[in-house]
């Protein structure tokens, strides 16, 4: 018989913050005939030898190689049979009723594809990216700039559901019959940027996306390493596999300004790590007070 909702958490060496994050999943589950399927990208802290015991329940899944995130989401959705399937990033810890809250809003909804929530930050605000609007050239440019407001919908009110264009991948529950009808994720993109893409594909479809003022904790970068130069390649290379997958039609006026302005922050990024890590090199004590200062 298939399930209410298939949970999809693709984990990579986050083996306590995944504890902590199933453990607050199967307690939102009492109620839901729900299933859950831990895909892991070949972690290396003993992720499925410590948690497989304590959540025999779980469908683990180990890949033998970092596989990506698309690509793994994929591989559960294929296994699994469900109305619903919610893709949930493992530094997240989810609230007592959000998961009925979210389904029972979907249910009532047919016209609606997706559905996120409201997220908040480990200091307790709501976080920006849980509205978004689709990164168009002009969008996009404007969050370059620094004019955030259009991207993430501040527009919106934080207390009531919502349509927005974007829902973020670290909470993204997803109607199967819509996913069926555009397709799962692209496995082109390896980390980042595939979130909006499908957003994008569900809105050309025909679908609606939602925000839902249910909650959730997301420790937002705890489960990426945001100080490598593997991230930063990793980041704006997704973004101009969006770009030139759903904006590469346009003439080179629009489409060369956005693409150099992708490598102008991607530039900037890399010449502020190699500045963090010139610092640490020359006097790592001041860099050790800075952070406890911090805290």
């Amino acid at each position: 018989m298939d399930k209410k909702v298939t949970i999809v958490i693709v984990s990579y060496n986050v083996c306590q913050l995944l504890d902590e994050c199933l453990a607050s999943v199967k307690k939102a589950l009492e109620g839901i005939d729900g299933e859950i399927y831990v895909v892991d990208n070949c972690s290396k802290d003993h992720t499925i030898e410590v948690l497989q015991p304590r959540y025999p329940e779980v469908h683990f899944v180990a890949n033998h190689e970092n596989v990506g995130f698309a690509r793994a989401n994929n591989q559960a959705i294929r296994l699994s049979h469900s109305e619903y399937v919610l893709l949930l990033n493992p530094d997240t810890v989810v609230y007592e009723h959000t998961l009925h809250g979210v389904l029972d809003f979907l249910d009532s909804h047919p016209e609606a594809g997706g559905a996120g929530v409201r997220m908040f930050n480990r200091e307790g605000q709501p976080a920006p990216e849980s509205r978004r609007a689709i990164p168009t050239p002009w969008v996009s440019m404007l969050k370059m700039l620094g004019f955030t407001r259009r991207y993430y919908m501040s527009h919106l009110s934080w207390d009531e559901p919502g349509r927005i264009e974007v829902i973020s991948g670290a909470f993204c529950m997803l109607r199967r019959k819509a996913l069926e009808q555009v397709g799962l994720l692209d496995e082109d993109f390896f980390m980042y940027g595939e979130d909006i893409d499908l957003s994008y594909r569900l809105l050309k479809g025909g679908w609606q996306n939602w925000y839902l003022p249910y909650d959730i904790v997301h420790y937002k970068g705890e489960s990426t390493q945001k100080s490598s130069f593997r991230y930063v390649h990793t980041f704006y290379q997704a973004m101009l596999i969006f770009f030139r997958k759903h904006y590469g039609h346009l003439s080179v006026v629009f489409s060369l300004p956005i693409k150099l302005a992708i490598y102008f922050r991607a530039s900037l990024a890399l010449l502020s790590m190699m500045g963090d890590q010139m610092r640490r090199f020359v006097n790592p004590n001041k860099v050790k007070t800075e952070k406890l200062k911090d805290r």
